[in-house]
């Protein structure tokens, strides 16, 4: 299975860095810098402060290399700091907002033949609408959809990464498909207000 064999190279090179072969590092700087990249972008909406955080997160990388626990995944390892360091780059700036982990859980039953979210999204017409629509969310769900639909990661991966359960995930991940939906309804229901004007 290609994962399997990428994640045993990806330990290879990890051990034959921590025994003094420093140059190895650069495999994985070639190997992750486009995903590593396209996180950082994707949570912090600015190219230059991407550029900037995924050469951050190669340094942090490096330096706590021999932090790394080789029972996972390094993919993981290293997605994680990059989703920690983007988190604490938009900590400042972020709105304090209710906590969706309080809400009380939805009943996909009592909203699924009134409600569509996927179809509400497949509607969005732009990847500049989606865009919009990802920063309506609160950034722990804008993290767990990045990682799911930009980056194809597991269910497992998405929780080991964001230091949560499955169950958790996949809660946040239903939450968050309704958030932008309904944004995206929004949207347009002012489109069509607008239009009739």
């Amino acid at each position: 299975m290609p994962t399997t064999t990428s994640n045993l190279e990806d330990k290879l090179w990890v051990e034959l860095i921590n025994a003094g072969n420093s140059p190895v590092f650069s495999k994985i700087v070639d190997k992750y810098q486009r995903p590593i990249y396209n996180l950082c972008y994707h949570m912090l909406r600015d190219s230059l402060e991407a550029e900037d955080a995924t050469q951050e997160v190669f340094l942090r990388a490096y330096a706590r290399l021999d932090t790394y626990n080789n029972s996972h995944k390094f993919s993981t390892w290293l997605f994680s700091i990059a989703s920690h360091y983007c988190i604490d780059k938009l900590r400042p700036y972020r709105l304090q907002l209710v906590s969706w982990d309080d809400s009380p859980p939805i009943s996909h039953a009592s909203t699924q033949n009134t409600f569509q979210p996927e179809k509400m999204l497949l509607e969005a017409e732009t990847s500049e609408e989606i865009q919009v629509l990802l920063k309506t969310l609160p950034s722990d769900y804008r993290r767990a959809v990045i990682l799911k639909y930009w980056d194809y990661k597991s269910y497992q991966d998405i929780a080991q990464t964001l230091g949560t359960t499955v169950s958790a995930i996949k809660s946040k991940l239903f939450r968050a498909r309704r958030m932008m939906a309904q944004a995206a309804s929004q949207e347009q229901s002012s489109r069509l207000g607008l239009a009739m004007n």
